[in-house]
């Protein structure tokens, strides 16, 4: 089986195809982000990497079985500037055209929920409705995501439980940690004081640690799920909390965000694979990545 992946970054793709144990003669990978390049390389030594979409010629490659990608969500997000399919997000029209040059068996389209009209517009382009898949289901994350497939029998995966807690490092470097003046930006009595008042049962799902009593200095989160990590994560993690668009961590009385490390697990990427390139950059990879179980999810249906 041949495979060609499309703004697939770091490679999410194939590590779902690889916890499937999935065989592929050919992994061929369009991307031009040098550090996601980088990790895929990594890990996947094998991979053959043939630049950016816009150059990518069918008729130059072999038979392609798998064709999937998830072109840029930024001019469709609700978080965007709504330029719709005039911004970054026209790239979605260079995935249609190799789509129809290499006429593969199966192919995949990943991108955020948006206005219908842009939905119904990619419908239309590739032919089939997509499925609405959250990656809460399969991980700590809230992320809703459409996909468009022609992989049949697509299901909604089962929920597997996990929570937010449940992916919380120990014994995390101090560099992750908040100084008093980002700290500053949150009212941290107003949160105690708010997780004081949960119900037994709410902080059992938040609570890392066995909770006392008294106010809650313990590791702790206030959320059941992670919010939808963003390849913006490392910068507004604690700035925007108050907007509800960031991701803290209560941990022996001081405030935290998350680390690459837990991000991967969000994202059900395996612990460490991000590793050799900057935090900032394993946060972007990650934010802009897939989660790997949903994709998992959806290529266990694929006919081999």
């Amino acid at each position: 089986m041949n495979v060609l992946s499309l703004f697939d970054g770091m490679s999410c793709g194939q590590i779902a195809l690889n916890r499937l144990g999935i065989k592929y003669d050919n992994y061929f990978a369009s991307e031009i982000d040098k550090y996601a390049i980088q990790v895929t390389q990594k890990n996947y030594p094998s991979t053959k990497q043939i630049g950016s979409v816009e150059f990518v010629n069918g008729s130059n490659l072999p038979k392609i079985d798998l064709l999937f990608g998830g072109s840029p969500c930024q001019s469709f997000s609700v978080a965007g500037d709504g330029s719709g399919f005039d911004g970054k997000s026209r790239l979605f029209w260079e995935f249609v055209r190799v789509l129809k040059e290499v006429k593969p068996k199966y192919f995949l389209l990943e991108n955020v929920k948006m206005k219908k009209e842009w939905e119904q517009i990619i419908t239309d382009a590739v032919g089939v409705d997509p499925v609405e898949i959250c990656s809460s289901l399969v991980s700590g994350q809230m992320r809703k995501r459409l996909y468009w497939t022609n992989i049949p029998n697509i299901t909604i995966p089962a929920d597997k439980g996990i929570l937010l807690k449940d992916i919380l490092q120990c014994n995390v470097d101090q560099k992750y940690f908040y100084s008093e003046k980002a700290i500053s930006y949150l009212d941290r009595n107003k949160i105690n004081k708010r997780f004081a008042n949960y119900s037994d049962s709410k902080k059992a799902k938040c609570l890392t640690a066995v909770f006392s009593k008294s106010l809650p200095y313990n590791v702790y989160v206030d959320r059941e799920k992670s919010f939808c990590i963003t390849g913006n994560y490392a910068n507004m993690a604690c700035v925007n909390y108050n907007k509800s668009q960031g991701q803290i961590v209560f941990d022996n009385k001081t405030i935290r965000k998350l680390t690459p490390t837990e991000c991967e697990r969000l994202q059900t990427v395996p612990d460490g694979y991000t590793e050799g390139v900057s935090d900032t950059q394993r946060y972007k990879m990650l934010g802009n990545g897939w989660t790997v179980d949903v994709i998992a999810h959806i290529f266990s249906h694929i006919n081999q």
